[in-house]
Protein backbone atom coordinates (compact mmCIF):
# COMPACT_ATOMS: atom_id res chain seq x y z
CA UNK A 1 0.00 0.00 0.00
CA UNK A 2 1.43 3.37 -1.00
CA UNK A 3 2.25 5.86 1.73
CA UNK A 4 -0.29 8.39 0.42
CA UNK A 5 -3.01 5.74 0.43
CA UNK A 6 -2.13 4.61 3.93
CA UNK A 7 -2.12 8.23 5.09
CA UNK A 8 -5.61 8.68 3.69
CA UNK A 9 -6.66 5.47 5.41
CA UNK A 10 -5.16 6.72 8.67
CA UNK A 11 -7.18 9.91 8.36
CA UNK A 12 -10.30 7.87 7.64
CA UNK A 13 -9.81 5.75 10.74
CA UNK A 14 -9.13 8.83 12.84
CA UNK A 15 -12.05 10.89 11.59
CA UNK A 16 -14.53 8.04 11.63
CA UNK A 17 -13.28 6.93 15.03
CA UNK A 18 -13.64 10.45 16.42
CA UNK A 19 -17.06 11.15 14.93
CA UNK A 20 -18.36 7.67 15.69
CA UNK A 21 -17.05 7.62 19.23
CA UNK A 22 -20.55 6.52 20.19
CA UNK A 23 -19.70 3.03 18.91
CA UNK A 24 -18.08 2.54 22.28
CA UNK A 25 -19.67 2.34 25.73
CA UNK A 26 -19.02 5.12 28.22
CA UNK A 27 -16.04 4.47 30.46
CA UNK A 28 -14.94 6.00 33.72
CA UNK A 29 -14.14 9.68 33.64
CA UNK A 30 -10.72 8.97 35.14
CA UNK A 31 -9.65 6.68 32.28
CA UNK A 32 -6.17 7.70 31.13
CA UNK A 33 -6.10 9.42 27.72
CA UNK A 34 -3.67 6.93 26.19
CA UNK A 35 -5.74 4.01 27.48
CA UNK A 36 -8.86 5.60 26.05
CA UNK A 37 -7.25 6.02 22.62
CA UNK A 38 -5.95 2.44 22.65
CA UNK A 39 -9.45 1.18 23.39
CA UNK A 40 -11.00 3.48 20.82
CA UNK A 41 -8.50 2.58 18.10
CA UNK A 42 -8.88 -1.16 18.64
CA UNK A 43 -12.67 -1.00 18.69
CA UNK A 44 -12.92 1.23 15.63
CA UNK A 45 -10.57 -0.89 13.56
CA UNK A 46 -12.35 -4.03 14.69
CA UNK A 47 -15.73 -2.61 13.72
CA UNK A 48 -14.52 -1.42 10.32
CA UNK A 49 -13.03 -4.84 9.56
CA UNK A 50 -16.22 -6.72 10.45
CA UNK A 51 -18.99 -4.37 9.29
CA UNK A 52 -19.32 -5.06 5.57
CA UNK A 53 -21.34 -1.91 4.85
CA UNK A 54 -18.85 0.36 6.62
CA UNK A 55 -15.96 -1.44 4.93
CA UNK A 56 -17.62 -0.89 1.56
CA UNK A 57 -17.82 2.85 2.23
CA UNK A 58 -21.63 2.85 2.53
CA UNK A 59 -22.22 6.46 3.58
CA UNK A 60 -25.72 5.86 4.90
CA UNK A 61 -24.41 3.13 7.19
CA UNK A 62 -21.50 5.27 8.35
CA UNK A 63 -23.80 8.21 9.03
CA UNK A 64 -26.24 5.91 10.81
CA UNK A 65 -23.48 4.80 13.15
CA UNK A 66 -22.32 8.39 13.69
CA UNK A 67 -25.79 9.86 14.25
CA UNK A 68 -27.12 7.06 16.44
CA UNK A 69 -24.86 8.08 19.36
CA UNK A 70 -23.89 11.27 21.20
CA UNK A 71 -20.23 11.20 20.28
CA UNK A 72 -18.98 10.89 23.89
CA UNK A 73 -15.28 10.93 22.98
CA UNK A 74 -15.15 14.17 21.00
CA UNK A 75 -15.75 17.84 21.64
CA UNK A 76 -17.02 18.46 18.13
CA UNK A 77 -18.38 21.90 18.99
CA UNK A 78 -14.86 22.98 19.97
CA UNK A 79 -13.42 21.35 16.87
CA UNK A 80 -15.84 23.22 14.62
CA UNK A 81 -15.39 26.49 16.49
CA UNK A 82 -11.61 26.23 16.16
CA UNK A 83 -11.88 25.51 12.43
CA UNK A 84 -14.21 28.48 11.89
CA UNK A 85 -12.02 30.81 13.93
CA UNK A 86 -13.00 34.23 15.36
CA UNK A 87 -16.17 34.39 13.26
CA UNK A 88 -17.63 31.61 15.41
CA UNK A 89 -18.27 34.13 18.20
CA UNK A 90 -20.50 36.16 15.88
CA UNK A 91 -22.46 33.17 14.59
CA UNK A 92 -26.04 32.60 15.73
CA UNK A 93 -27.05 29.31 17.40
CA UNK A 94 -28.69 28.23 14.13
CA UNK A 95 -25.56 29.08 12.13
CA UNK A 96 -23.40 27.14 14.60
CA UNK A 97 -25.64 24.10 14.27
CA UNK A 98 -25.53 24.30 10.47
CA UNK A 99 -21.73 24.64 10.55
CA UNK A 100 -21.34 21.59 12.78
CA UNK A 101 -23.73 19.50 10.68
CA UNK A 102 -22.11 20.41 7.36
CA UNK A 103 -18.56 20.06 8.72
CA UNK A 104 -19.30 16.61 10.13
CA UNK A 105 -20.84 15.50 6.85
CA UNK A 106 -17.85 16.88 4.94
CA UNK A 107 -15.40 14.90 7.09
CA UNK A 108 -17.37 11.68 6.81
CA UNK A 109 -17.84 12.03 3.04
CA UNK A 110 -14.20 12.95 2.49
CA UNK A 111 -12.81 9.85 4.15
CA UNK A 112 -15.55 7.22 3.89
CA UNK A 113 -14.17 5.73 0.67
CA UNK A 114 -10.85 4.88 2.29
CA UNK A 115 -12.50 2.63 4.87
CA UNK A 116 -12.86 -0.18 2.33
CA UNK A 117 -9.05 -0.51 2.37
CA UNK A 118 -8.82 -1.54 6.02
CA UNK A 119 -7.47 -5.10 6.18
CA UNK A 120 -4.22 -5.79 8.02
CA UNK A 121 -3.76 -2.43 9.74
CA UNK A 122 -2.94 -2.19 13.44
CA UNK A 123 -2.56 0.81 15.74
CA UNK A 124 0.08 1.19 18.44
CA UNK A 125 -0.22 3.85 21.15
CA UNK A 126 3.11 5.37 22.14
CA UNK A 127 4.11 6.21 25.74
CA UNK A 128 2.28 9.29 27.00
CA UNK A 129 4.41 12.35 27.62
CA UNK A 130 2.34 14.12 30.25
CA UNK A 131 2.09 14.77 33.98
CA UNK A 132 -0.74 13.24 36.01
CA UNK A 133 -2.27 16.68 36.58
CA UNK A 134 -2.19 17.79 32.92
CA UNK A 135 -5.62 18.64 31.46
CA UNK A 136 -4.51 19.02 27.84
CA UNK A 137 -2.40 16.31 26.23
CA UNK A 138 -1.26 14.87 22.91
CA UNK A 139 -1.56 11.12 22.49
CA UNK A 140 0.79 9.82 19.81
CA UNK A 141 0.12 6.64 17.88
CA UNK A 142 1.24 4.76 14.80
CA UNK A 143 -0.77 2.87 12.21
CA UNK A 144 0.96 0.01 10.42
CA UNK A 145 -0.13 -1.75 7.29
CA UNK A 146 1.64 -3.02 4.22
CA UNK A 147 3.55 0.23 3.66
CA UNK A 148 5.54 2.62 5.79
CA UNK A 149 4.06 3.33 9.24
CA UNK A 150 1.99 6.51 9.60
CA UNK A 151 2.32 8.74 12.65
CA UNK A 152 -0.98 9.87 14.18
CA UNK A 153 -1.57 12.33 16.99
CA UNK A 154 -4.71 13.16 18.93
CA UNK A 155 -5.10 16.32 20.99
CA UNK A 156 -7.36 15.82 24.00
CA UNK A 157 -8.71 17.95 26.83
CA UNK A 158 -9.98 16.71 30.17
CA UNK A 159 -13.46 18.08 30.67
CA UNK A 160 -14.85 18.78 34.14
CA UNK A 161 -18.09 17.48 35.58
CA UNK A 162 -19.68 14.19 36.50
CA UNK A 163 -19.67 11.52 33.80
CA UNK A 164 -17.18 13.31 31.61
CA UNK A 165 -13.53 12.68 30.83
CA UNK A 166 -11.04 13.12 28.02
CA UNK A 167 -12.41 14.49 24.75
CA UNK A 168 -10.64 14.75 21.39
CA UNK A 169 -10.67 18.15 19.72
CA UNK A 170 -7.98 17.90 17.02
CA UNK A 171 -6.06 15.25 15.06
CA UNK A 172 -2.82 15.12 13.14
CA UNK A 173 -1.78 12.95 10.19
CA UNK A 174 1.82 13.18 8.93
CA UNK A 175 2.40 16.47 10.73
CA UNK A 176 -0.76 18.18 9.47
CA UNK A 177 -3.40 19.17 12.04
CA UNK A 178 -6.94 18.78 10.73
CA UNK A 179 -8.42 21.86 12.41
CA UNK A 180 -5.67 24.18 11.20
CA UNK A 181 -6.01 22.87 7.65
CA UNK A 182 -9.71 23.63 7.56
CA UNK A 183 -9.32 26.97 9.37
CA UNK A 184 -7.19 28.23 6.49
CA UNK A 185 -9.84 27.17 3.97
CA UNK A 186 -12.76 28.47 6.02
CA UNK A 187 -11.19 31.87 6.67
CA UNK A 188 -11.05 32.57 2.94
CA UNK A 189 -14.74 31.74 2.56
CA UNK A 190 -15.72 33.85 5.58
CA UNK A 191 -13.68 36.84 4.43
CA UNK A 192 -15.31 36.68 1.02
CA UNK A 193 -18.91 35.74 1.87
CA UNK A 194 -19.38 35.68 5.64
CA UNK A 195 -20.68 32.85 7.83
CA UNK A 196 -23.68 32.16 5.60
CA UNK A 197 -21.33 31.99 2.64
CA UNK A 198 -19.20 29.37 4.42
CA UNK A 199 -22.31 27.32 5.25
CA UNK A 200 -23.45 27.51 1.63
CA UNK A 201 -19.99 26.52 0.41
CA UNK A 202 -19.86 23.50 2.74
CA UNK A 203 -23.33 22.44 1.67
CA UNK A 204 -22.31 22.73 -1.97
CA UNK A 205 -19.19 20.63 -1.41
CA UNK A 206 -21.28 17.99 0.32
CA UNK A 207 -23.77 17.93 -2.55
CA UNK A 208 -20.94 17.55 -5.04
CA UNK A 209 -19.30 14.82 -2.98
CA UNK A 210 -22.60 12.94 -2.74
CA UNK A 211 -22.36 11.98 -6.40
CA UNK A 212 -18.81 10.71 -6.15
CA UNK A 213 -17.75 7.21 -5.20
CA UNK A 214 -15.13 6.86 -2.46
Amino acid sequence: MKRRTLARLAAAVMVTGVLAGGWLPAFAADEAPDAMMKRLSDEVLGTIKTDKLVQAGDLSRIMQVVDSKIMPNVDFARMTASAVGPAWREATPEQRKRLQDEFKLLLVRTYSGALSQVSEETVTIKPLRASPDDNDVVVRSEIRGRGDPIQLEYRLEKTPGQGTGWKIYNLNVLGVWLVETYRSQFSQEINAKGIDGLIASLAERNRNNAGRKG
